[in-house]
């Protein structure tokens, strides 16, 4: 029986999303995110025609999801690589285009949960961070070796942190006495630099600096906006890329990148629009989708999640 925590987001609306896409035999959906392999494995079930090629930077990530989708033998690839590859990883499977492509961001469950990783903010572990451990940029490496103003500019950018500064300069206090390596003396020093005041709301206090230190170890926001144009590149005409965003910052870059390829670049008053001036592709839905209440009571994580999906509907 699957954990909760393990329970893909919005899962039901991702296979309606994708099922218009996926008609024909020997279809080929990217997983870009295949962390444990929940979404994939419900692809290769609800569709037995489906091949996947599952992406992952995460090493242990990728041994488990193998593990999980091992009775679906031949009908998976595996990559370990970054999203912002899916071009050279679609090539490399053989693939001239693919039916659809998701992405569901940020950190997994499976991160979360093993402590040694460093990714959480409630328990004391490493200042690791790193999803691909065989990177070399760690958190604790951005604690004990970025400026104060480098590492304001990381939290007020990435984790919308209002004190970011204050933070900042308290790290690079403490850290002249000690380096940082574990995260509950993070986790102290960010409590004791914001006012009491704005302790009591918005959950733990460490949660947007950590969230920003995560992002920047793992330039999460760069390879987003490296890989989004990559995977509408991909697509056949009749191709779906799906999205879940689960912080704005993800979200915000989502939407610009939709909107650039779904807008005409024709001006207004053109009485005859070209074929060549047309966009290429179509929202398949408006705005951003949320997840059910039923659904945020049963899976804690689908709480902050964001929906967004095109449809390239032109080569």
């Amino acid at each position: 029986m699957t954990e909760p925590s393990h329970v893909p987001v919005l899962l039901d609306r991702v296979l309606d999303l994708l099922s218009p896409s996926l008609t024909k035999p020997g279809s080929v959906v990217v997983d870009a995110t295949l962390g444990l392999g929940g979404h994939a494995e419900a692809l290769l079930t609800e569709f037995p025609d489906v091949h996947v090629i599952g992406i992952d930077r995460d090493p242990v990530a990728l041994d488990r999801a193998r593990a999980r989708l091992e009775p679906f033998g031949d009908r998976v690839t595996y990559a370990q690589a970054v999203y912002d590859e899916i071009g050279e990883v679609v090539s490399a499977a053989g693939h001239d285009h693919v039916a659809g492509v998701l992405f569901d961001l940020g950190v997994s469950s499976m991160q979360l949960d093993v402590a040694d990783r460093g990714f959480s903010y409630s328990q004391d572990a490493p200042l690791d961070m790193r999803m691909n451990p065989d990177d070399e940029l760690t958190a604790a490496l951005v604690l004990n070796t970025y400026s104060a103003q480098d590492l304001a500019r990381v939290l007020r950018n990435y984790g919308e942190e209002k004190f970011a500064k204050r933070i900042a300069e308290a790290v690079v206090a403490q850290r002249e006495n000690e380096p940082f390596t574990t995260s509950a003396r993070l986790v102290d020093l960010i409590r004791d630099s914001i006012p009491q005041a704005a302790r009591r709301t918005g959950g733990n206090p460490a949660k947007r600096s950590f969230q920003a230190l995560r992002i920047e170890v793992n330039d999460e926001l760069g390879a987003l906006t490296r890989a989004l144009p990559a995977a509408l590149d991909a697509l056949e005409v009749g191709g779906r890329v799906v999205v879940l965003a689960y912080h704005s910052l993800e979200d915000r870059l989502t939407k610009q990148a939709f909107a650039r390829v779904t807008r005409s670049n024709a001006p207004r008053d053109l009485p005859i629009v070209p074929v060549e001036m047309l966009p290429k592709f179509k929202l398949v839905t408006r705005g951003s989708e949320q997840a059910a209440e039923e659904e945020i009571a049963a899976n804690r994580r689908a709480q902050s999640v964001r929906l967004r999906t095109v449809e390239r509907i032109a080569a």
